[in-house]
């Protein structure tokens, strides 16, 4: 089934068919998608199977693939069954990226996948997630110190891939016996990470967005706490860590740009002198170049918050061994303000007066109700 409609009639200059969507991860906007002969240009195409696992292949039989068709592949063995996720061009690229050094990982596309091709592969699928429940009391029966995250099965339901985390090696020949008799499929294991594991389960993280390993992320770089301390943020493990209990691959995505933010702050251990007093460096906002001092080198006293290019100027005076007159612009003075006494203005005997009348109130109320209910004097010679 294509998916050319969802974004018909966009405003933004995006073509539908290289921004489609579906329902797979790692998605690639294919901007030459609109450019004529693009799909001509080479017979190797970008299939994506489940969750982040991806193939490139050879149109042999120069089928008319588009983004989001449905495939049958050649598989080892039998058949599996992909989604086209790009063609064209780009797949050159993607195949640099993956590093797919031999000729002989590229398999070939049988055909456009059959009603009966969707049968075998969604019964197929339906078996997952109870082999997966089996396989893990299978290797904790056997003392294995592994734990299996996620287990696919091959589209005509030949072969079982089985996802497993471990800390130390693990021998798992007996166990790959035991999943065979049981199962009665080829048996392939492969070892993966946290991130891949949270990748592979997905999920929805800290800033409301779905994870970025389950939807675009491909390749993990190694995150450290020196991103932090660049980035001044608080070097608190609860915050800093993500789904995968690692921390956060977002903590990379804008260190460079707090580095060359940083070189256009004055050094932290400069102090500015002026002639009232000496002012440590308290905070810094690095990316809108302002610098917080204070008077109290550990504390935060009588703080100004100056830009970047003022302290400079004033550690270029200090050398030369002039003292301006404060750290703002010109040398202008901060407007100290007074402080308000909300008592100065105020009659506090007024709460006095409204109770003396309250009580005056009360006091004439119950004669008025009297004087109503009294009768009237009657006139004797009536």
């Amino acid at each position: 089934m294509r998916d050319y409609k969802m974004c018909a009639g966009c405003g933004r200059g995006l073509s539908a068919k290289g921004v489609g969507r579906q329902d797979k991860q790692l998605n690639t906007y294919d901007w030459l998608a609109d450019v004529p002969g693009n799909a001509e240009s080479t017979d190797l195409v970008e299939v994506q199977f489940k969750n982040t696992r991806k193939g490139y292949y050879h149109n042999v039989n120069n089928l008319d693939l588009q983004k989001g068709d449905t495939v049958a592949v050649e598989a080892n063995p039998g058949h599996d069954i992909g989604v086209v996720t790009l063609t064209g061009k780009l797949v050159k690229l993607q195949i640099k990226k993956a590093n797919l050094k031999s000729a002989d990982d590229i398999k070939r596309i049988y055909r456009i996948a059959k009603p009966v091709d969707m049968e075998k592969y969604n019964e197929a699928k339906s078996r997952e997630h109870d082999t997966m429940i089996q396989s893990r009391q299978i290797a904790k029966s056997l003392g294995l110190q592994m734990k299996i995250g996620d287990v696919e099965y091959q589209g005509d339901g030949n072969k079982a891939i089985f996802y497993y985390i471990a800390d130390e090696r693990v021998d798992f020949r007996k166990l790959i016996k035991v999943l065979a008799e049981t199962f009665h499929v080829r048996i392939e294991m492969k070892q993966i990470g946290a991130r891949q594991e949270a990748g592979r389960i997905g999920g929805t993280g800290p800033c409301g967005r779905e994870l970025c390993c389950a939807t675009w992320m491909k390749n993990f770089s190694s995150v450290s706490t020196n991103a932090a301390r660049i980035q001044d943020i608080s070097l608190n493990p609860q915050k800093l860590a993500g789904m995968c209990a690692k921390l956060k691959c977002c903590l990379n995505y804008e260190v460079d740009d707090y580095l060359e933010a940083s070189r256009k702050l004055p050094p932290k251990d400069i102090v500015l002198v002026t002639q009232d007093a000496e002012y440590h460096l308290f905070k810094t906002d690095i990316l809108a170049g302002l610098c917080t001092y204070s008077t109290d080198k550990n504390l935060g006293a009588n703080m100004e918050t100056i830009t970047a290019k003022r302290a400079k100027e004033i550690i270029a005076m200090n050398k030369k061994g002039e003292k301006p007159l404060s750290l703002l612009e010109d040398d202008r003075v901060k407007e100290v303000k007074k402080p308000v006494d909300l008592l100065a203005d105020a009659d506090v005997s007024r709460f006095d007066k409204a109770k003396k009348k309250k009580k005056k109130k009360s006091k004439k109320a119950p004669n008025a109700k009297k004087a109503q209910a009294a009768p009237a004097p009657q006139d004797p010679k009536k």
